[in-house]
């Protein structure tokens, strides 16, 4: 239910600015590095006319921008997509095509070179035809999970066929970010790129009679000089800590939904909360972010390395705002939240809009770029086209826009947004923020995340079963569960609850989340819950000569987890 603040911060609601900016970022692409840094001037200027306290940063960023691609195929040239950050093959790459009707990923741990360590017979991938050498065709997106796996199957090159008559673009890296030099080896090793079905059709069938193809894709990779719009708005009780609301302003194209529309979100919120700046307990800070197509969220994560121990200390949550306020969007069936934010984001939903919201788990996408900070994340996508009309048109999934195809395309244009959708969004960023900002408590539960975790932990000490002996991870967990739960019954003060449950996310939101360490971007790969554990519900796929090696893998990953289960009831006060 709205307090009477919160009515007034949603009175303050206007179009008129935020349609503005979508208006003008209909007619400027922002793909190349000179248009998205001209664009983020253009942030910078409206905010500043809006009285807004803004900074413009001016990281400088390592970009990959897809240039060309096509595919020959007997005399044909058909039109392709690059994969952003994968290897090009600019003098154009001949190799017979082979069609992988179910792409299987090898287990964590295969490579080419590890082959011998597995023995001898051992098939990575069972039901894959032979790909070394071939460029491999499958049914889906560009993913740089994609071809990393087929790359370790020995192919040449990858192409997807995408499900519609679009080519959408897409990313090629496993590189989260600018790269530093242990991620350079992470350098997705062949070339990948997109067609559109029809066109991918006819690749299948030429492989089906054992034709060959040259593929030739072109990139330009360099370091570039991008702007970093940042509004901050203080808090009145705890100036030191914040909530941070982002997203990224470059696009594919003029990407009006993906994401102009977000945008103009964020530039709308930043004037409501800045009007209504005195019900801020916390702090707000407000970031337009370049680099996330061209660079797999260089932008944030620059951000994330430049304030990193200002945002380990301050951050209570971060918002991802992307492709809101779309064209027939009324519905919010697959928010990204975590588990220790959900009840907050379905209560915000209802309250501003009277529905129900379901949510799904946060994908390595979207610049989640805080995970490993331990920073509570959720939102990125929020309305989309209702489920049965989706199903009417026959469009089939895309991540972004609403559920609408022109997702990272160039139909992304202006007639994807709605003006009344976007109010509806505005009003619900504004409202979800303003929560994490001001409530006396923040509105986060921890021991949500630890009974998710705890779940996912009995799937994998039930796959493992007696090989492995998680006696001391069930331990930790019933422990940290069992504080978790007393500190909660006693009430604690809002200083103190707040207090107690950001140390004790900073701990477990990594263990979700991530597969590294506290001050470096995981890799952009997807991360299987619970990281570290992940590798027992693979267990049937390694030969006994090769058990060992996931079993250490285990009893580290174990250490890890108690390590910082331990830690995470160390901070709750007795």
């Amino acid at each position: 239910m709205l307090t009477p603040s919160e009515d007034a911060l949603l009175a303050e609601a206007r179009i008129d600015h935020a349609w503005s900016l979508v208006e003008r970022f209909a007619t400027m692409r922002r793909q190349d590095p000179e248009e998205a840094a001209a664009a983020g001037e253009e942030i910078g200027r409206r905010l500043a006319v809006l009285g807004l306290p803004v900074t413009l940063h001016r990281p400088r960023l390592y970009l990959a921008v897809p240039k060309a691609a096509q595919v020959e195929l007997e005399g044909r040239r058909i039109a392709a997509r690059p994969a952003q950050l994968a290897q090009t093959a600019p003098a154009g790459l001949t190799a017979p095509l082979v069609f992988v009707e179910n792409p299987v990923a090898p287990p964590a741990g295969w490579t080419p070179a590890s082959a011998p360590l597995f023995g001898p017979g051992y098939d990575p991938a069972p039901g894959v035809p032979d790909v070394r050498g071939k460029i491999v065709l499958f049914r889906g997106m560009i993913l740089a999970e994609k071809i990393l796996s087929f790359a370790a199957l020995g192919a040449a090159a990858v192409i997807a066929v995408n499900p519609g008559p679009d080519m959408h673009w897409g990313s090629g890296s496993a590189i989260w970010g600018t790269p530093d030099l242990d991620d350079l080896p992470w350098r997705t090793p062949i070339p990948g790129c997109a067609v559109s079905r029809p066109d991918g059709e006819a690749l299948i069938a030429a492989a089906a009679r054992g034709a060959s193809a040259t593929l030739t894709t072109i990139v330009e990779e360099g370091w570039f000089d991008q702007v970093l719009p940042e509004v901050r708005i203080p808090g009145t009780a705890e100036p030191d800590r914040f909530v941070l609301l982002h997203g990224h302003y470059d696009s594919w194209d003029v990407g009006v939904g993906d994401n102009a529309t977000g945008d103009a979100c964020m530039l709308e919120v930043a004037r409501m909360l800045h009007a209504q700046r005195h019900m801020l307990r916390r702090g707000v800070r407000i970031c337009w972010w370049p680099g996330h197509s061209t660079g797999k969220f260089a932008g944030s994560t620059w951000y994330a390395d430049a304030f990193a121990r200002d945002l380990a200390r301050g951050c209570v949550a971060h918002l991802n705002c992307d492709s809101p306020g779309c064209r027939d969007a009324t519905d919010y069936p697959g928010i990204p939240w975590m588990a220790e934010n959900r009840a907050f984001v379905t209560e915000a939903v209802r309250d501003v809009t009277g529905k129900a919201a379901g949510g799904k788990r946060p994908s390595q996408s979207s610049d989640y770029s805080f995970n490993n900070l331990g920073i509570s994340g959720c939102f990125s996508a929020s309305s989309r086209i209702p489920k049965a009309e989706v199903e009417r048109r026959g469009w089939y999934f895309v991540m972004g826009n609403g559920g609408n195809t022109a997702w990272h395309t160039d139909r992304d244009q202006l007639d994807v947004a709605d003006p009344g959708v976007l109010l509806t969004d505005i009003k619900l960023y504004a409202l979800a923020v303003a929560r994490l900002a001001s409530l006396p408590a923040i509105p986060l539960d921890p021991a949500a995340l630890v009974a998710e975790l705890r779940g996912h932990f009995d799937r994998y000490a039930a796959a493992a079963g007696a090989r492995f002996d998680f006696a001391p991870a069930r331990a930790a967990f019933e422990a940290l569960a069992a504080k978790l739960a007393a500190f909660d019954a006693g009430a604690p003060a809002p200083e103190v609850a707040t207090a107690t449950r950001l140390a004790v996310l900073r701990q477990l939101v990594p263990l979700d989340y991530t597969r590294g360490t506290r001050w470096r971007r995981d890799i952009g790969l997807p991360a299987p819950p619970l990281t570290h554990l992940a590798v027992a519900a693979e267990l049937d796929c390694y030969p006994p000569q090769a058990l060992g090696f996931a079993l250490m893998q285990l009893t580290r990953g174990q250490n890890h987890v108690v390590a910082a289960l331990e830690a995470a009831a160390e901070a709750i006060p007795c």
